[in-house]
């Protein structure tokens, strides 16, 4: 279903971009997945062809477009693969509007500009090996001293950790602050910086291409103008761009659900059994209508909330909504078609099998389907 608020120059933008990943990914996603990882000359290619940040501001080098431009680049990316979109799509709309909204002149200037040509890779630091959910209780410090803050602490499950030139770190700059989201600060440390390693590469059951890594500081010594916004306003800066990060999240799912469709009406169309196609049997046909549906449900959705979330809508409960729903939905839909498969949707041969291993994280980060409900509940009850 197309959404509504698609124009003529946004095909044309759709059409480079499918242009571009048709030559430069397609052909060689399963290799990036068995290599567990993406080239970084197709971050580059990506910026050279002005599709990483375009809602960045012409000064520094975007083309100052709206939203709606980045929705098509999460599309399209995901139609290749969760594991190439998930890393361009955290850089070029969820970690970057942090400097754009919350940054200096000079650290716009620094580093918006290179990210915007895929130069630069871009990360998040929220998770720790003891906090994933409850942000406010991160367990890194950063203490001031004169002109730099020494930085301690580990972070885990991080998007673009071993490739990335600069890192957002969620740390506590006021140990004693109550209520403890109050102490709360974001630190931008770049790669190289004294005291801080990137651990290892972490092995997941899927996303294989996608870079994930543990982030190491021990005695990090990180500029004083590093630090972006003003101290303890971090947490209120976190859950002001949670917005758009789970609406990306929920447009990525929602991708990879009809992905998923497409991949399962074309096998039972072709695939025979006791005489006649698989699609043939009413079974089939029931599994499909009811997956079809619901996929349609959760595309309508979507496409609601990302023109609501291009207006400045403040939408929260809604792509909580979306977010776990979708997320759900996708998982129930990657089980059915799995099944539709046969033994060959066991087969890693079969695009279905990746798809299938590839989904169950999604109603994990960015927010679990627990904590999507929590927040619900809390707009709908206050």
């Amino acid at each position: 279903m197309e959404a509504s608020f698609l124009t003529e120059d946004h095909q044309l933008f759709r059409k480079s971009l499918r242009k571009m990943l048709d030559k430069e990914a397609y052909p060689f996603y399963e290799k990036w997945e068995e290599e567990k990882a993406i080239p970084r000359e197709f971050w580059t290619k990506l910026g050279e062809n002005g599709f990483l940040l375009p809602w960045v501001d012409e000064k520094y080098g975007g083309l100052a477009l709206d939203f709606s431009y980045s929705f098509i680049l999460t599309e399209e990316l995901e139609r290749v693969g969760v594991g190439l979109a998930s890393g361009i799509c955290l850089h070029s709309d969820i970690v970057s509007p942090y400097i754009s909204s919350y940054g200096t002149e000079e650290q716009k200037e620094k580093w918006l500009p290179k990210s915007v040509t895929g130069e630069f890779i871009s990360a998040i630091a929220m998770t720790e090996p003891g906090a994933g959910s409850d942000l406010a209780g991160v367990k890194t410090t950063a203490q001031r001293n004169e002109d730099h803050y020494i930085l301690n602490g580990e972070k885990t499950f991080i998007t673009n950790g071993q490739n990335a030139d600069y890192i957002v770190v969620v740390c506590k700059t006021d140990l004693k602050a109550e209520p403890a989201h109050r102490g709360i600060s974001l630190l931008i440390v770049e790669k190289g910086t004294e005291g801080f390693r990137t651990g290892k590469k972490l092995h997941k059951m899927g996303m294989h291409s996608g870079d994930t890594a543990e982030l190491i500081f021990e005695d990090a010594k990180v500029p004083a103008e590093n630090l972006l916004g003003e101290e303890g306003k971090g947490f209120y800066y976190l859950m002001d761009k949670l917005q758009q990060e789970r609406l990306v999240v929920a447009l990525q799912v929602q991708i990879e659900a009809e992905e998923m469709l497409r991949l399962t009406i074309d096998y039972v169309k072709e695939r025979k059994a006791f005489g006649s196609r698989i699609a043939d049997f009413q079974n089939t046909q029931f599994k499909i209508a009811e997956m079809a549906t619901e996929i349609d449900i959760g595309r309508t959705y979507v496409n609601t909330l990302t023109e609501k979330h291009i207006a400045g809508e403040e939408i929260v409960k809604e792509v909580s909504m979306a977010k776990w729903w979708i997320s759900e939905m996708a998982k129930r839909v990657a089980a059915e078609c799995l099944q539709l498969h046969g033994g060959y949707g066991y087969m890693e041969e079969y695009e279905i099998a990746r798809r299938y291993r590839d989904i169950p994280v999604t109603s994990i980060y960015a927010g679990t389907t627990e904590i999507m409900k929590n927040i619900i509940a809390k707009k709908i009850l206050a």
